[in-house]
């Protein structure tokens, strides 16, 4: 079994929350989509920088939310 500590991330876990969650209603998608392209404005095209999977991992819980509640994109 991989030895995991969580310590660090409990840690500071709180603080992340603030830019990091999953988004339950139309209100926390659009927080989310506002923190990607402040994100985008910082990274660019850098995908050495050390935001850049910060913004991989919003912009997919974006699609996720989208995909499965905004009935015009599945299209």
């Amino acid at each position: 079994m991989l030895d995991l500590d969580v310590q660090a991330p409990k840690q500071n876990w709180s603080s992340l929350t603030k830019y990091l969650f999953v988004p339950r209603s139309e209100e926390e998608d659009d927080r989310l989509v506002d923190i990607l392209n402040s994100l985008i404005l910082i990274v660019r095209e850098d995908e050495d920088h050390p935001l850049a999977s910060l913004m991989d991992v919003i912009g997919t819980l974006i699609e996720k939310y989208e995909d499965d509640h905004v009935p015009e994109l599945r299209e």
